[in-house]
């Protein structure tokens, strides 16, 4: 489990390396150049042909003292200072950095259907995938907005308070499917219900917003659900209510082992859900809201458009990160040229009229105005990244020592000025957990397995899991069954994508297990803790208590059975909803 400390990895696809604050500038960065050089062409021309009045070439470099002397090189010199400054102009930044960013939000309960219905692909890929992305979207444009969501079907369940906390809500969101829900059908009245709850219990002067994803099927009676809807509108609760699906509808898929075949009633006959927007837009009309109906495009941006009035907040986003600004980069060098081409025309003019016997007045004065103001702009336009840093620690070398509190620090230290690529974030994640802080070290590698992909994606996935597994087999954790099956996750996972990798099997083998050994030891370097996944790590012959292939794949086959009856328990402890309707 050694830091990946020689593999660099970006922060995501989507984070380009470089931007410009204002790109319509970088026109500059073309014709400013083009333009010197021109003049330049042009006063050369003109300079000849008065001077060709007088005399031929060879006579007036004979007579005429630094006719051309310098010229070549000045024009060099104040083309490549216009080109510098047209991409100054243009903003450049680079690098990316973390800091605070204060804004204002909103209060806003986020409740989304979770019932079997909302896996019709009718809304591609299914109609609970595409609620997510628009999620996402939403959370991306509103940073400073606290937000709660829930989950609902037959009933309703908080999954997060209101947080700006984005793991969190991550984390929730992407395990959300219908199996979280253990009761079967779809309620909308509840869900209004107690997302109206959950926002008048929290603290703060921000206006409140309840936001419901669905697709509009309820065994709710109309009337119902215009009740909680007018009773949250009664209590100042800002209603959205946004539809899926489409109303042709579509079969819900449905999993029986290997086998995925349409769902059908207790009749026999193949179930058909259709988007009903009627009772969404009741709901939004009796809460004095708004209904977003499904054909809609862009439906984050409506919600935020729907949301724009409303009395926000002023909050402290922990950080956020943005691209540094690189302008003296560019700027400073401009400067240096042009005060080098005035400074060697004042020396020349002085020369010059040394030699006539005059006195450069203007010459004498220009020399340390120009050198004082240029010194004061060095001052101010110098970035603090010119400074390089000495004598920091490496921390993967530390890490190799054995020295791990220290390595932590190192990589914090790191962190904290900037470098947040997934590659740092792993490598401080599986250093803390070679500490044995294993819920910091989970928060971490499961926010690199998030946001990177690959090697380092992989490598993340695997310590999230021996993380997960470590807490699971640890006497008396008051979570254990839980990490266990957050391991088994894991594990499963990662056998996917790597089914021949021997340590894999073996971690996965012990999270099964539902009692840790009593003694310990056990095969394959996991020390009844499970291997861990190290930078360097071969693919080893696994040695006693190994799996072949064989065994891996019966196992896995095991864990989908006992998975699957689980879920089923679950869908049976539910009550029925009315009518038997349980989509």
């Amino acid at each position: 489990m050694n830091p990946l400390a020689s593999l660099t990895i970006p922060l995501g696809d989507n984070v380009p390396p470089f931007v410009f604050d204002t790109p319509v500038y970088l026109v500059l960065a073309i014709a400013l150049p083009l333009v010197v050089w021109w003049l330049r062409r042009q006063r050369a021309a003109q300079r000849e042909s008065r001077l060709a009045r007088y005399a031929d070439a060879a006579a007036l470099a004979r007579l005429v003292r630094g006719t051309d002397t310098g010229d070549g090189r000045r024009t060099v010199r104040l083309v490549a200072a216009a080109l510098l400054i047209g991409l100054a102009l243009a903003g450049p930044r680079w690098g990316l950095s973390r800091g605070p960013m204060s804004s204002r939000g909103i209060d806003m309960a986020i409740a989304i259907d979770a019932s079997l219905s909302m896996m019709a692909p009718d809304d591609k890929p299914n109609r609970l995938e595409r609620v997510k992305q628009e999620v996402r979207r939403l959370r991306a444009m509103s940073q400073a907005d606290r937000v709660a969501l829930i989950a609902f079907a037959g009933r309703s369940y908080i999954l997060t308070p209101l947080t700006a906390d984005d793991g969190a809500l991550e984390l929730f969101l992407e395990n959300l499917d219908p199996s979280v829900v253990g009761q079967a059908g779809s309620s909308i009245a509840k869900a209004i219900r107690q997302g109206t709850e959950l926002l008048l219990a929290s603290d703060g002067s921000a206006d409140r917003a309840l936001v419901i994803m669905t697709d509009g099927e309820s065994f709710d009676a109309a009337e119902d659900v215009e009740v909680a809807a007018r009773e949250a509108g009664a209590k100042g609760v800002s209603l959205v209510t946004v539809g899926f699906g489409t109303t042709n509808g579509s079969t819900i898929p449905v999993r029986d082992g290997s086998v995925v075949k349409p769902k059908v009633d207790d009749d026999g006959n193949v179930v058909v859900t259709r988007y009903a927007p009627a009772l969404l837009e009741k709901a939004a009309t009796a809460a004095g809201g708004t209904f977003i109906p499904a054909e809609s495009s862009d439906k984050a941006t409506r919600i935020r458009g729907a949301l724009r009035s409303l009395r926000t907040a002023r909050r402290q986003v922990d950080t956020r990160e943005d691209h540094v600004p690189r302008v003296a980069w560019f700027l400073l060098p401009a400067l240096l040229l042009l005060g080098y081409d005035t400074w060697r025309l004042v020396r020349r003019s002085r020369a010059e009229a040394a030699d006539t016997g005059h006195a450069s007045r203007l010459g004498a004065a220009t020399v340390p105005r120009a050198a004082s103001s240029l010194a004061l702009l060095v001052l101010v336009l110098v970035p603090s990244s010119f400074v390089a840093c000495a004598g920091e620690p490496d921390p993967a070398a530390l890490f190799k020592e054995g020295r791990v509190a220290e390595a932590i620090a190192a990589y914090r230290s790191l962190i904290a000025k900037g470098d947040t690529t997934a590659r740092t974030v792993y490598n401080l994640g599986t250093a803390v957990l070679g500490a044995d802080s294993l819920k910091e070290a989970a928060g971490l590698l499961e926010a690199v397995r998030r946001n990177s992909d690959g090697d380092v994606r992989a490598r993340a996935r695997f310590n999230a899991g021996l993380a997960a597994l470590k807490m699971g087999r640890t006497p008396d954790f008051p979570e254990g069954e839980q990490q266990l099956a957050a391991a088994r996750a894991a594990y499963r996972a990662y056998l996917i994508e790597r089914p021949d990798y021997a340590d894999a099997k073996w971690n996965y083998e012990l999270a099964l297990q539902k009692q840790p050994p009593q003694s310990g030891g056990g095969g394959g370097g996991g020390g009844g803790g499970g291997n861990k996944q190290n930078n360097d790590q071969k693919e080893q012959p696994q040695s006693e208590g190994g799996l072949d292939q064989r065994q891996a794949d019966a196992l896995l086959n095991s864990a989908a059975r006992e998975e699957k009856d689980v879920q089923g328990r679950k869908q049976r402890q539910g009550r029925v909803p009315p009518g038997g309707k349980d989509w």
